[in-house]
């Protein structure tokens, strides 16, 4: 079924899962070089994200945004400098950070709980425990109803909603979002803004989210990282509060022209 449009799911209130709650990690480059042996993409980078902020990443095609979340993810290494987790190396994939794609990688065999559970399944999560937590992150994304479902029964954008469900299911420290709404249509794209916003309150983890959509990076950011041509251009705060009325605002309004002048636009 393709993407559409779709009720936005607000007022979610907090999970119950078997563990306290999601304490974020800190996650820290230090004088790092990014890339593949051979060819590296961005040199010098020195960034730190807090425990429990929303970076956002924005930047050219081609200027080392996925780069930059896969080594955190722990699928590259550092070519040079360090990249690390709490203060210690960061040394391979870890169920502590999660990493949620544009396309949503949902396994067709299996129903949206199934594909929620699995990860709990991989980490030795007893079956009742985990059909518990899965059927109440279906619930916190507003997929109760359509749990039972397989993926290419539902829309692009309730897929989308299973992937967060599932990325969040295991209790990460950390999400790692590549551009994961640029698929869907504005409306839909909005609806997923708001309940990323809703169902991370009170969670505590670190998100690192990388778009090409300067609006949603404003939107969703506490800071937003600006990637230039080889390197780390800038890191700025983003204004507050986070309001999709405040367009207006002189501090937000010339963020904006700063980050769309970053993007050549």
């Amino acid at each position: 079924m393709s993407t559409s449009s779709e009720t936005v799911v607000t007022g979610v209130a907090p999970a119950t899962t078997s563990r306290e709650a999601v304490r974020g990690t800190r996650l820290t480059f230090r004088a790092a070089v990014l890339g593949r042996p051979g060819a590296p993409v961005l040199h010098d980078v020195d960034l730190d994200v807090a425990p429990g902020e929303i970076l956002t990443v924005v930047g050219p095609s081609g200027c080392g945004k996925s780069t930059l979340l896969r080594t955190l993810a722990g699928l590259l290494s550092p070519l040079a400098g360090a990249v690390e987790q709490d203060g210690s190396p960061l040394t391979g994939p870890s169920a502590d950070r999660a990493l949620v794609f544009q396309e949503d990688a949902l396994l067709p065999w299996r129903t949206l709980r199934g594909n929620v559970e699995l990860p709990l399944a991989i980490s030795g999560v007893p079956r009742s425990e985990r059909r518990s937590r899965a059927e109440s992150w279906l619930g916190r994304v507003g997929l109760s109803a359509q749990a039972g479902q397989l993926p290419h029964r539902v829309s692009g954008g309730q897929r989308q909603r299973a992937q967060l469900a599932r990325a969040l299911a295991d209790s990460p420290r950390a999400v790692l979002m590549d551009e994961p709404f640029g698929a869907l249509d504005a409306q839909t794209r909005s609806g997923m803004q708001d309940l990323l916003v809703e169902v991370l309150r009170g969670t505590g983890a670190t998100v690192v989210f990388v778009t090409h959509d300067v609006d949603e990076a404003l939107f969703l950011g506490d800071r937003v990282a600006l990637l230039g041509a080889g390197g780390l251009a800038s890191v700025r705060d983003v204004p507050r509060p986070r309001d999709r009325g405040a367009l207006d605002d002189p501090a937000r309004a010339a963020l904006r022209r700063t980050v769309l002048s970053s993007l050549g636009t």
